[in-house]
Parts: structure tokens; C-alpha cells; sequence
């Protein structure tokens, strides 16, 4: 008899949806002469400034480009101080870095996973020049009294929401929390343009200085050869503004795809006691990037994840604690139990198949190779 191998379709991480409108509208810049600083640059800026409810909107290369002009639009450099998350992607801390300032991290708290208010407090010192706290996984941390934080030291806050377009707190948009907010539109976003990210704002003179920073520090009149400023090339090309500019007008039906996701692991994974599944903060509507499990001690993850490769699904830890990152480490000199919320989270956390596209039959694969290789471990 012979052997043959069966291959096993693998259930992906994360997936855009792209469609016929977005396929239709890149097709047009294609057509046109603008591919850069064009018109549907500025309808990508209008429709971001309108769901994040602020005056200005200003588009850019990458959310960590985001990141890093909020950061240098506020003057912050040398010397200086940022109090902000351990667990966070990268880009949140590198942006400090950036301008010469350091960050200064507080623990998370247990259920939002963002910066924990009182322990951000602890972290202030008369270095502190801002306050940068994260919207984990697009659920709203604990901003309004976060803002009143940064207000009582007399410091900008700086909202990353690269994770949270669509998120609400008590109605209010994620981004415009503080004097600047982030997003970022990488392919596992709520929305995507491939590369690209956003700096919302609703203060004239920050907007301005960011246009130009991201324009290689011309002013506000473009003109080729004359920088008013030290800038950089952050500009998003007009083909990247069109993808978005459709993503945005499909978002009510991308959104309604995550749900219909989302409700699909709750139904399907509920009353499981070895895991804890994702929950909105108080008063928060989110709209969730990623769908990340919590398992109990007694589950090997890092084994589980090498299981569910075997059965054909991805996932991956999210995230791994900035602090305890090699580079942070030798600069530094962080050790493991310096944040040790961040940490004890950071080591329970999964991130399942998640993505507008993920079917209900990909859905009962996933869970059902889930539970499997639980009850392999012995943990179910």
C-alpha cells in the first residue's frame, strides 16, 4: 500500500479582506499621474479625522511614524522622560528612543492590559515630559484617568490607539483622548493599507508640524527645494490612501465581519475554565485587532502553539514584554520581575485565527484543535 501525504490547509493568523472597491479604486490612481500627496490622500485624512472626532488628520508611512512625529512634535528630546507600557508592540517605546528621551515604564493593569493609572503616577519625575498610554488589543485603557494624570503633571498625553480605529469609551473615539493620537494600518488591522498610519490631533500648530515632518520638513506650501525643518520622508503614497479610503468605506461591513468572529469563539469556546477569553473594559464598544485567549498556568503555551501548527491552525504569543526585550535589557539593565503584571500576563496570553474572512467552518477547526491539544497536555 502506498503512503501518501495529506496536506493540511492551514488556518492563517490573520488576513486582510480585500475587495472589488478596493481593487477598483488603487485601479484609478494606477490610471491617473498622482501617486503621491493626492486627492485620495486628503479623503483618507478627512474620513480618519471624522471617526476619531478631531480637527486634523495627518497620514503617514506607519503607525511607528506616527509614533515617532507625535513624539517630536511635542519637543520632547534628551533628558527627558516618557511614562509609558511595558507590554505593548515595540514602536511605543522605540518612538522615545528616537528623539534621545527614555521611557519611563509602569505596570498594566490585570483586565484592560493597559497602563495602570496609579502606578503611572508612581512613575512620574520631574523629567516627565509625556504620558503614552496604549489601547491593548483596541480595548481602551483607563484614559479618562489617564488624562487627568498627564493634566496634574502638567504633560501632553500621547494616545497610541495604532490597535483601536473603531473603539469607543463612553461613546468617545479612540485617539482623540489626549493632544495626539496614533493609528496604524498594517494588514492585521481594522483596517489596512498595507503600510501606513495616521496622527490625529485637534491642535493647529502640532498638525502643521507634522505635515511637514512627514514631508522632509517643508512647509505648509510644499515647496521642492525649501525645508523650513529637520523632516523625514513619513509620506503614505496615493496608492496605499485609495486602499484605505475603500477600507474606510467598507468598514461597517468589515466591522460586522470581526463580530460575527468574535461571538463564533464565544459560542464555541465559553465554560472552559483552563482559558480566559477577551473582555471589553467598562463602558468600552470595541472594535477588537487581534483575538487573544488567556490560559490558565497549568497549559504549556509555547507547546500548545507547536500543537495547533501540527493541526493546521496559527497563533502566536501577543506580546512579549518590551523590558525584557535584549536590546532594553543591555541599555537598560532590566531584569524579569521588574513589571511583574506585564510579565505573568505576557506569558499567558494566545492569539487565535482572527480576521473579517475566518469562515464558521474555520472556526470549529480552530477551537476543536484547540481543545484537542488542551486535553493532549492533560490540562482539560
Amino acid at each position: 500500500m502506498t503512503n501518501v501525504a495529506r496536506t493540511v490547509t492551514r488556518v492563517p493568523l490573520a488576513q486582510p479582506d480585500i475587495g472589488t472597491l478596493e481593487r477598483e479604486l488603487v485601479g484609478q490612481v494606477l490610471a491617473g499621474d498622482t501617486l503621491a500627496m493626492g486627492p485620495f490622500t486628503e479623503e483618507f485624512e478627512r474620513g480618519v479625522a471624522a471617526l476619531a472626532r478631531t480637527r486634523h488628520a495627518v497620514a503617514v508611512s506607519s503607525g511607528t511614524a506616527a509614533l515617532h512625529l507625535a513624539v517630536r512634535a511635542l519637543g520632547i528630546g534628551p533628558g527627558d522622560e516618557v511614562v509609558t507600557t511595558p507590554f505593548s508592540f515595540v514602536a511605543s517605546s522605540n518612538c522615545v528612543l528616537y528623539e534621545g528621551a527614555t521611557p519611563a515604564f509602569a505596570d498594566v493593569e490585570e483586565e484592560t492590559l493597559g497602563l495602570d493609572p496609579e502606578r503611572a503616577e508612581a512613575a512620574i519625575s520631574g523629567a516627565t515630559r509625556a504620558v503614552l498610554p496604549v489601547d491593548v488589543f483596541g480595548n481602551p485603557c483607563r484614559l479618562r484617568d489617564l488624562a487627568a494624570l498627564a493634566e496634574r503633571a502638567g504633560v501632553p498625553l500621547i494616545e497610541d490607539a495604532c490597535e483601536a480605529l473603531g473603539s469607543t469609551l463612553d461613546g468617545r473615539p479612540m485617539g482623540g483622548w489626549g493632544r495626539i493620537g496614533t493609528f496604524a494600518f498594517y494588514p492585521n488591522k481594522q483596517i489596512t493599507t498595507g503600510e501606513g498610519g495616521m496622527v490625529v490631533t485637534d491642535d493647529d500648530e502640532l498638525a502643521d508640524a507634522i505635515r511637514s515632518m512627514r514631508n522632509q520638513g517643508r512647509d505648509q506650501d510644499g515647496t521642492w527645494l525649501r525645508h523650513v525643518r529637520l523632516g523625514f520622508n513619513y509620506r503614505l503614497d496615493e496608492m496605499s490612501a485609495a486602499l484605505g479610503v475603500a477600507q474606510l468605506r467598507r468598514r461597517d461591513e468589515l466591522g460586522a465581519g470581526r463580530r460575527r468572529v468574535v461571538a463564533g469563539y464565544r459560542e464555541r469556546l465559553s465554560g472552559h475554565d483552563w482559558l480566559r477569553l477577551p473582555e471589553a473594559a467598562p463602558g468600552a464598544k470595541v472594535d477588537w485587532f487581534v483575538h487573544v485567549l488567556r490560559l490558565d498556568q497549568r497549559i504549556d503555551r509555547d507547546r500548545l502553539i507547536g500543537q495547533l501548527a501540527e493541526r493546521g491552525v496559527q497563533a502566536r504569543p501577543y506580546f512579549s514584554p518590551i523590558h525584557l526585550q535584549p536590546f532594553y535589557r543591555e541599555h537598560f539593565g532590566f531584569r524579569p520581575g521588574d513589571f511583574p503584571v506585564t510579565e505573568r500576563v505576557a506569558t499567558s496570553t494566545l492569539a487565535l485565527p482572527f480576521s473579517s474572512r475566518l469562515t464558521d467552518e474555520q472556526l470549529d477547526r480552530v477551537c476543536e484543535a484547540l481543545v484537542s491539544a488542551v486535553r493532549e497536555q492533560g490540562a482539560a
